[in-house]
């Protein structure tokens, strides 16, 4: 797993992608880097006003439901993100891939690293949230973190993936804009599997919406800890565990693919 160990060997220059990126990002706004706490704080205001205060949305036998709705916020905002970050990330960077040999993996790894800091504050924000108002959490909270690190890493193999076909072919970024706002809702952020009006006429859907996503059972454990204070459920866990080695795997066997055609295509 070369194309991942790269990473520590050139850390320096993964540093400087990174803070670059963090810094264009922002670039010109009066807040700055200040915006990696606003913005995400912001979007879950947003979805909590918009599907719980207007909508009055309400799942079934559910306390708390704004804070159930914040709980599955954060994966899906980082998933999302990263992808539709990285896809152009080679293409935009053009220019330095063909003047300098680098790791090129470093690019769009160093665009899903920007998005981390997002995450990281919408989870300590929901983890705040959980321990006060939530009784119960306080022994399972802090398991929501290694299911973060694992969901990064299952992003960082997607990102890398879809950003090194990107790079050949151009249609993937728009067919990752396409998909990303029905795969929202095929996602359980908003309802419960459990709680949708089909479950009990059409059970076979149901699991196809829980293990045919590969993001629903990173939601499920992430969300557990944090909401209901119980441990991610194993099966879950072993499925983000899995669905982790198989991205990683899929991301390097895809760059490895295209490295060579990246530089003249991109």
């Amino acid at each position: 797993m070369s194309v991942y160990t790269d990473l520590l060997r050139y850390r320096e220059l993964f540093g400087s992608l990174f803070r670059r990126d963090l810094r264009a990002k922002y670039k010109g706004s009066v807040l700055g880097l200040a915006w990696t706490l606003a913005l995400p704080v912001l979007l879950m205001l947003v979805y909590l006003m918009v599907f719980s205060v207007l909508w009055e949305a309400q799942a079934a036998d559910l306390d708390h439901y704004w804070l159930f709705l914040l709980c599955g916020l954060p994966p899906w905002a980082f998933f999302s993100g990263s992808l539709q970050s990285s896809a152009r990330s080679m293409i935009e960077n053009a220019n330095l891939i063909r003047k300098v040999r680098f790791p090129r993996q470093l690019v769009p790894l160093s665009v899903v690293a920007t998005q981390v800091v997002a995450f990281a504050v919408m989870t300590a924000v929901v983890l705040v949230l959980s321990l006060a108002v939530l009784d119960g959490t306080a022994a399972t909270a802090w398991l929501a973190l290694p299911v973060g690190v694992l969901f990064v890493l299952f992003t960082c193999g997607l990102s890398l993936a879809l950003s090194s076909l990107n790079a050949v072919l151009r249609d993937v970024e728009f067919v990752i804009s396409a998909l990303l706002l029905p795969w929202f809702f095929l996602t359980p952020i908003l309802y419960r599997l459990d709680d949708l009006p089909g479950a009990e006429a059409h059970p076979w859907l149901i699991d196809l919406l829980h293990w045919g996503n590969p993001v629903t059972p990173a939601i499920e454990s992430f969300r557990a800890p944090l909401f209901y204070g119980e441990p991610p459920p194993a099966a879950d866990f072993a499925y983000l565990v899995v669905a982790t080695a198989v991205a990683l795997a899929l991301g390097a066997f895809v760059f490895r693919s295209v490295d060579d055609r990246i530089a003249a295509e991109a």
